[in-house]
């Protein structure tokens, strides 16, 4: 919603129909279609891009948010297919997504990848450990990414929210989860999803044109890295 009232014309991917945020996109006088599409499945990635090629000439901005959210497991619990699935989705769907859509963003005079990461990278929370990794590996990845496509004109970067009140976030941590992160920022106030699309929206401004590898924390100052 951030990007399509910043002039953005929006292609989402997700593994839900959105077309209720098309629809208020659309409502809003914005640009928007949405694909379903398991980003950790590259078949349907490759398919999603090349739809969205027929589209778009070029893609200026790829963000890289979708995921699955963590409870607190004690890591000896885990199974295989438990860590798997955080990689899959958390980081490696953002590597598919990014690899199929690179053509489009190289046609671009600004092109921007921005990728969600998370604070827990260097909180190390105990009982997190599969979404730690996960998301270890995408500061990993945001880091050669940025590298490699410094002569492309492409930058790369990645957001770190702390816990942001999503939908989802809600539907795992209790309220009083979110009451605790505040006591401990500067800022004494929940963090809103507003906040993270504000600077995602910096990000990919030509404002931004020379800041790229870098990992950038919106979470009201809860952790000062």
């Amino acid at each position: 919603m951030r990007l399509a009232r910043d002039g953005a014309a929006v292609e989402i991917l997700d593994v839900k129909n959105a077309a209720p945020v098309v629809d208020a996109i659309r409502t809003a006088n914005g640009a928007a279609e949405c694909t379903v599409c398991d980003v950790s499945h590259e078949s349907e990635v490759v398919k999603a891009v090349e739809e969205i090629a027929q589209r778009r000439p070029r893609v200026d901005i790829l963000v890289n948010n979708a995921g699955v959210l963590s409870g607190r497991r004690p890591w000896h619990t885990l199974s295989a297919e438990d860590v798997t699935q955080f990689l899959q989705i958390n980081y490696l769907g953002y590597f598919l997504v990014s690899k199929a859509v690179y053509p489009l963003l190289k046609k671009s005079n600004s092109g921007r990848i921005i990728n969600v990461a998370s604070r827990t990278f260097y909180l190390g929370n105990p009982g997190q450990m599969a979404y730690v990794a996960s998301k270890g590996a995408v500061m990993g990845m945001t880091r050669v990414m940025a590298k490699e496509m410094g002569a492309d004109g492409i930058t790369v970067n990645a957001v770190a929210p702390g816990l942001v009140a999503t939908e989802g976030a809600r539907a795992v941590w209790p309220e009083e989860a979110f009451d605790r992160r505040i006591e401990i920022q500067a800022i004494k106030k929940r963090v809103q999803p507003e906040h993270l699309a504000a600077l995602i929206a910096f990000l990919a401004s030509d404002d931004a044109e020379m800041i790229t590898g870098q990992w950038i924390l919106c979470d009201g100052g809860g952790y000062l890295h």
